[in-house]
């Protein structure tokens, strides 16, 4: 993987660039000294780390402001950091660039249950939203399986989902508004408390940008009342083939679970001896099932599901009967991840989506890989609505194992987008992904992007080196584009 080649004359200028941010943020909200910049270095993407040039850690929507400003004026990158639990290196520093973290806005402004909305800054972490309207009985919904750490900020610019995402949708589908500082130090509204604000949709263009067309410094986010009732179903499954076949068919019988959630053998095993909330051992495949709503509805469901698994050859069946067992299923799901890094030195998390009456032959071919570049993997995913996140098991320490895992990531996604799915659900694209790009979309989907990117940020100093490939070669108009640089972008054609 390659970043932009840093620019030695802003590196040359790193005192002035500190001693800048210093008179706009006070007290401790810069960090210089080399020791206490290196815990920066990487997101959750481990596997790729560099130093900033320099931390800037704003309190305020007006530090966040004068910070891009100066930067703009003076041709300063600033990479935007969250909680940093990001898996597609969205926040990965940059050597001539300001990490700009955001952690220290982290309050909730304000809570309207009559519109059932909540406002809250950026580093306020997902769960914390639930935990601030719970005792109203009210909740929000997106709940990746990094709810306790990952921060709403990040969740938007990556439009993050989570395990409840089937029925409640993502991030896109529950924020309302958000306030926007521009590079230029520009502070903009979009959306607001209403359920459909006029104009052009420019929070759906936000939602999922990635932090390339500005800082999000306050989030206007839906609230909703806690189901009356919530019911779980554990379903083993002999082969990972049935159980997505058994998928397909709950979705097809019309029915749509509040999360649908499986994992392989591999996967089973690790999660199971990490949380031991009796995950059965002996199926090579388990679904976990959630149905919400009124109790006779949620009884129902429940057993039309059981009905459909058992025809696709379920083993073990078993319905959570109580709250207690129903967040036990979803504690070893949710602790899928760490539960990997017990039994791999390293694991790359992949993140692709694909139609769900696909699944079996996905991971069947998804096996095939397996054997071929003689890596493990476990698979964890959003079975629902056919979000994978395969776990490609690997050691950093041995020659070669990293590139070999990179390249079967790739070759995974590439399969994804073969078969009519997409090279992100909820990760984002970032560095990981960056280079695949033009594998979905073709030269003239990648300009109207880059238009769409330098309308934002003219000077590309927003998050450079991530989404875009590094060198793209415009086909149509016979011209190279390198994208930390100031280059202008072809002329489109006219519709």
């Amino acid at each position: 993987m390659e970043m932009p080649a840093p620019d030695m004359a802003v590196m040359a200028r790193r005192s002035e660039i500190i001693a800048a941010l210093r008179a706009i943020i006070p007290g401790e909200g810069v960090i210089s000294d080399p020791a206490s910049l290196r815990p920066w270095e990487s997101d959750g993407l481990t596997a790729y780390a560099q130093v900033p040039l320099v931390v800037a850690l704003p309190e305020n929507t007006a530090q966040v402001a004068a910070v891009l400003r100066w930067c703009n004026a003076n041709g300063v990158k600033v990479v935007p950091r969250g909680s940093g639990t990001s898996l597609s290196g969205g926040a990965l520093p940059l050597a001539d660039g300001v990490l700009l973290g955001l952690s220290r806005l982290n309050q909730v402004l304000d809570i309207d249950y009559a519109d059932r909305v909540a406002v809250v800054q950026p580093g306020v972490t997902n769960l914390a939203i639930t935990q601030a309207v719970e005792e109203r009985g009210f909740y929000y919904a997106p709940d990746p399986s990094s709810q306790i750490a990952c921060s709403i900020g990040g969740n938007v610019a990556e439009n993050s989902g989570g395990v409840h995402c089937l029925k409640y949708g993502l991030t896109t589908n529950n924020v309302l508004g958000v306030e926007l500082v521009l590079i230029d130090g520009e502070i903009v509204r979009l959306g607001g408390r209403q359920l459909d604000p006029q104009g052009l949709d420019l929070l759906g263009i936000v939602i999922g940008s990635e932090g390339l067309l500005g800082v999000v410094t306050e989030v206007t986010v839906r609230i909703l009342p806690r189901p009356e009732t919530a019911r779980a179903v554990l379903l083993g499954f002999p082969s990972v083939e049935s159980a997505g076949q058994c998928v397909a068919e709950v979705i097809g019988a019309g029915i749509i679970p509040a999360g649908m959630e499986m994992m392989d053998r591999p996967a089973i095993h690790a999660a199971e001896a990490f949380v031991n909330v009796g995950y059965p051992l002996d199926v090579e495949a388990l679904l976990i099932v959630e149905l919400d709503g009124p109790s006779a509805e949620c009884d129902y469901l429940i057993d039309e599901v059981a009905k459909i698994a058992a025809a696709n050859g379920a083993v073990t069946s078993r319905v959570s009967t109580n709250e207690a067992e129903r967040l036990s299923f979803w504690a070893g799901r949710k602790a899928a991840f760490p539960a990997v890094g017990r039994i791999s030195p390293d694991y790359f998390c992949m993140d692709g989506t694909i139609p769900r009456r696909r699944l079996p032959d996905v991971l069947q071919r998804m096996e095939q890989l397996s054997l071929a570049y003689g890596l493990k993997v476990a698979n964890v995913f959003h079975a629902g609505d056919g979000n994978l996140h395969p776990l490609i098991l690997y050691d950093a320490n041995k020659p070669g194992e990293l590139a070999q895992a990179e390249a079967f990531g790739a070759d995974i996604l590439r399969l994804c987008v073969e078969v009519g799915g997409v090279l992100t659900g909820e990760h984002g694209v970032g560095v990981e992904k960056r280079d695949l790009m033009p594998a979905m979309f073709s030269e003239t989907d990648l300009a109207h992007q880059e238009r769409v990117k330098s309308a934002f940020d003219p000077g590309l100093l927003l998050n450079p080196g991530k989404v875009f490939p590094l060198l793209h070669r415009c086909a149509e108009m016979g011209r190279v584009h390198v994208h930390h640089g100031k280059l202008p972008f072809p002329e489109l054609p006219r519709f």
